[in-house]
């Protein structure tokens, strides 16, 4: 990819009147250089089994190559037509809570044979037309793919196959699960029983496995079904999204992203995140840096918000702000849903760039700023190469199995933890990337691993851990680490199992804190922000020093959080849930051991400071005022250039950011 790409979803087949010249000239005025098209219209394609007409397809890739606008085509895999339900209606999945019903999208079974015959029909009518027209740049196989929770019969016949690939014997399997328990034991594998009502942790979190692995699968057969037709210049991507909590919030619990983007070509994703004043930049940063580590370089934003609901209509200077923002993680793309507000059905109120009245409004003007912006500074912006000395390593089996093991109250969970120590490293502007327990990326590449909440993790993993440690690297553990292996198998040794020599800590008993609070404010927080909640574990130091004790008339003689040399390297364990100040401090403290803690970090939060090297070999350094309240800092880097307003910028000069502004400026 050789320029930055500004682009729209674009549904011709929605407008309510005929204005596909008139979106065109907007489109150019804005600087949209890309739109994606046909993912969403499978019925409009082939209104009957058989029969198809894809001429709102070829009006808009011919009136885009006209207007110079790149395509991207999506495969229109993810809602079915009615006549293929009406017809077949086992291509609906059959979930936990009964048989599908037609009218939303993503209702299909991923796995059913009918349902994949018929969109491997679509998928090489439709490519097999465009994949020549000159317009189209690359794919998009399917939409924000997960299993949908399919796990019907034909599912479970697949999921009793594969654990017989996997475990090979029923003994083996029965002794890893426990399935002795509850006269759960397996004796035949004709007996095996639907998954769906297991109370068995070890065996509902493999099935979750299971179902993750369809999704990789279900993407690599389109990918590979693509691949048949696209030329050399052109691309296969897939829009991955996350755990949604009202917005993008962490690890997506129905995909596990890093196999899912070993078959495409480039990785994207879809951001969505609060605004107004709830816009902090930290599902930007947290959904960029998971995307970007996907395949370790640079990736498409397919979707982003602009206008969306009444409560993240951007104040303005935010749509600039959130823009270059994904730049600065290492996006090459900023695509927004969508080009126009829907005048009917579900997303009537999800509005787009433009709105009902598909004329010109702020927003659409500020959109303008950032398309000449993109335009112009595209050669010094685009292909920023990220060389973080943090990650934070994540992991859909560690999630799963606190979905299983909940922790008390049930309102905190695997992701709360993720972020909690993710936004915490974001604040102090330590950039991250995201590794996973099967990364291929090697570990000593990083300074520091913040492990969150590892749960189930195998002995492998651990160990590599171990020796990460030894050989000079600092890993945080949080509360719940090293606990169970891949099966959810609880260690039978002292917690927290391998890991202990490491952490030089060991405990056997934990509980639910009730006025408990780290003795002395170790970390100088304040008496309010000291508190412990959720979780806490009763540690006892081998060899470990203890940063924190507990302050509690029973509890008081355990540890709380601790730090150990193994080697040459330092394991930090925190046994509880701290408040955010806390473990920002903490944080800290192990980043200035590790030597992260430069001149970038002596700016905080709401200024956020990102920065890469660009195709000319030059830094590139963002920075971001996430408030709205002016900001100024010195500029401390030598000789620059601030890129926006293009002049000459000095070491110690002061600059000005304006609520909810950027700068960017490039070394000399």
């Amino acid at each position: 990819m050789k320029k930055l790409l500004y682009g729209v979803a674009y549904y011709d087949e929605y407008m309510p009147y005929e204005r596909l010249s008139t979106d065109i000239e907007m489109m150019k005025t804005a600087g949209i250089n890309l739109v994606r098209i046909a993912e969403s219209t499978w019925s409009t394609h082939e209104p009957q089994n058989g029969v198809f007409d894809f001429s709102s397809v070829d009006r808009v890739l011919d009136a885009m190559h006209a207007a110079g606008i790149h395509v991207i085509v999506g495969t229109p895999t993810y809602a079915v037509p009615t006549w293929m339900v009406k017809e077949y209606p086992d291509v609906l999945a059959e979930t936990p809570d009964g048989p599908g019903r037609y009218g939303a999208r993503q209702i299909m079974d991923i796995a059913n044979p009918t349902y994949l015959f018929y969109s491997e029909r679509i998928i090489r009518k439709l490519i097999g037309r465009v994949c020549g027209h000159p317009a189209v740049i690359g794919y998009q196989v399917d939409n924000e793919t997960k299993h949908y929770r399919t796990s019907g019969p034909n599912v479970q016949l697949r999921f009793v196959k594969y654990m017989k690939d996997k475990f090979g014997t029923l003994e083996r399997l029965n002794r890893e699960f426990g399935l002795d328990y509850w006269s759960n034991r397996i004796n035949s594998w004709e007996d095996f029983p639907s998954a769906v009502g297991t109370i068995n942790g070890s065996l509902g979190a493999e099935f979750a496995r299971f179902q993750r692995q369809l999704v990789t699968e279900f993407l690599a057969w389109q990918a590979s079904i693509v691949n048949e037709y696209k030329r050399p210049d052109q691309f296969v991507t897939h829009n991955f999204d996350f755990e949604w909590r009202g917005h993008s919030f962490g690890v997506q619990p129905d995909v596990d992203h890093f196999e899912a983007a070993k078959a495409l070509d480039i990785a994207g994703v879809d951001i969505y995140h609060p605004s107004q004043d709830e816009l902090t930049g930290k599902e930007i940063s947290f959904g960029g840096d998971s995307t970007r580590s996907l395949k370790e370089t640079n990736y498409f934003v397919l979707e982003t918000q602009a206008q969306a609901f009444p409560n993240w209509t951007p104040y303005p200077g935010q749509l600039r702000l959130q823009a270059f923002s994904h730049l600065a993680s290492g996006a090459n793309m900023v695509e927004y849903w969508h080009w126009h507000s829907i005048h009917n059905s579900f997303e009537t109120y999800w509005k787009g760039l433009l709105s009902h009245d598909l004329g010109t409004n702020p927003t659409y003007e500020e959109a303008a700023t950032i398309g000449r912006d993109f335009a112009r500074l595209s050669p010094r912006l685009v292909n920023l190469k990220k060389n973080n000395r943090a990650a934070v390593l994540v992991s859909n089996e560690a999630l799963t199995a606190l979905e299983w093991f909940k922790l008390p109250g049930g309102n905190v969970r695997y992701n709360d933890i993720v972020r909690l120590a993710y936004d915490r490293l974001y604040e102090m502007n330590i950039g991250c990337d995201i590794v996973h327990p099967g990364s291929s990326v090697a570990f000593e590449k990083y300074e520091i691993i913040v492990v969150p909440a590892l749960y189930a993790a195998s002995d492998e993993l651990l160990e590599r851990l171990n020796r990460y440690v030894e050989n000079g690297g600092r890993v945080v553990y949080t509360f719940k680490s090293g606990f169970a292996d891949e099966h959810i198998q609880v260690r039978t040794g002292v917690q927290p199992g391998l890991i202990e020599k490491a952490c030089g800590i060991r405990y056997s008993q934990f509980v639910e804190p009730k006025n408990v609070t780290l003795k002395g404010d170790p970390f100088g927080v304040g008496e309010d922000r000291n508190g412990v909640g959720v979780w806490m574990e009763l540690l006892t130091p081998t060899t470990a020093e203890v940063l924190a004790w507990y302050d509690h008339p029973h509890w008081g003689a355990y540890a709380a959080i601790t730090s150990n040399r193994h080697g040459r390297g330092t394991a930090t364990y925190i046994g509880c849930m701290p408040s955010e100040a806390v473990v920002g401090k903490l944080l800290e403290r192990v980043c200035r051991e590790a030597g992260l803690l430069g001149l970038d970090q002596e700016l905080r939060f709401p200024l956020i400071v990102k920065s890469g090297t660009n195709e000319q070999g030059k830094t590139i350094r963002y920075y971001f005022n996430y408030s709205d309240e002016p900001k100024s800092f010195d500029y401390s880097h030598g000789e620059g250039k601030e890129l926006l307003a293009d002049r000459p910028i000095r070491s110690g000069e002061r600059i000005e950011l304006e609520r909810w502004g950027v700068a960017i400026v490039e070394s000399i």
